[in-house]
């Protein structure tokens, strides 16, 4: 696309991210959009001026008409419902140039990397370490952290309510092997 093209999808985005309400739920897609196209490395204001980035933090934090004049954190908490943007987007400020398609492991402007158990971390793990999976938490057939187990990357756990035994042996009952059972209650028995 050239940058005349790249000036709409910026724009529409620019536009959304400056809504509220109904607006804000056009981000996730021109987050793709913009990303997929690289539109934002290159595009034309609507006052003619012709703008370049080299990464797309800057394009992010740049004031209007020459940016998104957006917070990272804002556009993170905008695409999170979207999986597929959330990536595209983890990847953009992953890498020195901002670009989904590099892999240089740069992390731009004090970006730091997903922490704990967020779904961004998964899916950057996902991502690195088991893609086909990735592809399915990216499709929708999978969340983020039934990857993660079935890749091995997180115990499977279960939450109990400890003032139901009733539910929690069912629980346990549908969750266990008779062998962990018995040696659960073994252990139960045996006390402290």
């Amino acid at each position: 696309m050239n940058a005349k093209g790249n000036a709409v999808i910026v724009e529409a985005l620019g536009s959304s991210l400056r809504r509220t309400g109904n607006g804000l739920e056009a981000v996730p897609g021109l987050v793709k959009e913009v990303l997929r196209e690289e539109a934002w490395r290159e595009f034309v204001t609507p006052r003619g001026e012709l703008v370049r980035h080299e990464r797309f933090v800057d394009f992010v934090t740049t004031p209007p008409t020459k940016g998104l004049g957006a917070s990272i954190d804002l556009l993170k908490r905008l695409v999170a419902p979207d999986a597929e943007a959330a990536d595209l987007l983890d990847r953009a400020l992953q890498n020195r140039e901002g670009s989904p398609g590099t892999n240089n492991n740069v992390i731009s402007s004090g970006e730091t990397n997903p922490q704990g158990n967020s779904r961004a971390r998964a899916l950057r793990r996902l991502r690195k370490d088991e893609p086909e999976l990735h592809a399915d938490v990216l499709a929708g057939r999978l969340s983020a952290h039934a990857a993660m187990v079935q890749a091995g990357f997180r115990p499977k756990t279960v939450s109990l309510p400890v003032s139901q035994p009733d539910s929690i042996a069912a629980a346990l009952r549908r969750h266990l092997s008779p062998d962990d059972i018995a040696r659960l209650v073994k252990l139960l028995l045996e006390g402290p």
